[in-house]
């Protein structure tokens, strides 16, 4: 009797320590995750009507002139997505609709699949994938794991970890020769899992 007495108060504090520890994890996380960068626009920002802003569960589609080439955007870890607007905006009035994606937590790899069901809910015949930092680095998992659905992938101050040596697929990064938080000698490494006609440029001056 004594014994199992024994045994339930030590499961107990067991189970007191187990979940101490959750909270704790718990609360780092959160504390991690929460702040991020904002971004302030202009009040006259897209007001040209050469592009339709459309807030979508995911996030933003900057429906521009073109019908038959779009791009998913995941931005950098813990930085509003807004700060991208500008960009998508660009690229849109240039032909290419782009899905400007809403992370959650604003960190990318919580929300990694999000591109397939934006493709799979949109019909475009040209599907490129996108992304800067942390949310660059998992577009182009995204794109490693459907080959068969991407046809492009741009790299902002962001490297690749899995192979991107399809026979369908163009790749081009960009980074700043200044930037002090991208880690060259990754990125230098990883040139191995980009295609040979992959497109590197160096904006001199630029950071991160």
């Amino acid at each position: 009797m004594g014994e199992n007495v024994i045994n339930n108060t030590r499961r107990k504090r067991r189970w007191k320590v187990i979940f101490g520890i959750l909270v704790l994890l718990t609360v780092m996380v959160l504390v991690y995750a929460l702040p991020y960068h904002h971004a302030v626009l202009p009040d006259d920002y897209g007001t040209d009507g050469l592009v339709t802003v459309t807030k979508m569960n995911s996030g933003w589609l900057f429906d521009g002139a073109g019908d038959d080439q779009a791009m998913i955007f995941y931005p950098g870890a813990k930085v509003d997505s807004m700060a991208y607007a500008p960009l998508m905006w660009e690229l849109a009035e240039e032909g290419l609709d782009c899905y400007l994606v809403d992370m959650p937590f604003h960190l990318a790899f919580f929300g990694i699949g999000r591109a397939g069901k934006i493709m799979k809910e949109c019909t475009y015949d040209t599907w490129y994938m996108g992304g800067h930092s942390l949310g660059g680095a998992m577009a182009a998992n995204y794109a490693a794991a459907h080959l068969d659905a991407v046809h492009g992938l741009l790299l902002l101050a962001a490297y690749p970890t899995r192979t991107l040596r399809g026979e369908n697929l163009h790749v081009l990064t960009i980074y700043g020769s200044e930037d002090d938080v991208l880690n060259l000698e990754r990125l230098r490494a990883a040139r191995k899992l980009l295609p040979e006609d992959a497109v590197e440029i160096v904006l001199e001056g630029g950071n991160h």
